[in-house]
């Protein structure tokens, strides 16, 4: 099964980069196994803020992340703009957005940022804004 470099937020700030070939939305608890090595960490869905799902564990230092669309760049699925409990926030698109769900993935506008998608906890949330 493949595996997907991720970055995962914890509401509480601490921060898990690693891989995982478990995640999947509808299920409470996902596999990591850490990019500095160590062992394979069980993480549980609802004590996370986010999962950002990387190009690499790096990303560009110089990049700005840019919270807007391009003019010119096609959008697929609906413009959204998540606002979360710690006041992060990101603008993307989203196919998936159901109020009552534990959670959703989210394309950010920002297609040159280090993050493919994200899936957002939305108990993790101040505010989400179909745009």
């Amino acid at each position: 099964m493949p595996s997907n470099r991720i970055v995962a937020h914890w509401s509480d700030g601490r921060l898990t980069k690693g891989s995982t070939s478990d995640f999947l939305p509808t299920r409470d608890v996902f596999h990591v196994a850490p990019a500095d090595s160590g062992p394979v960490v069980a993480v549980k869905v609802s004590e996370l803020k986010a999962v950002f799902f990387v190009k690499d564990f790096v990303g560009d230092p110089g990049h700005r992340r840019r919270n807007a669309f391009e003019a010119g760049v096609p959008v697929v699925g609906r413009r959204v703009r998540v606002v979360f409990s710690d006041g992060e926030e990101i603008i993307g698109t989203t196919q998936a957005y159901q109020p009552g769900r534990a959670g959703f993935f989210v394309v950010p506008a920002d297609v040159h940022g280090n993050t493919d998608r994200c899936f957002v906890v939305v108990a993790a949330t101040r505010e989400v804004v179909l745009l």
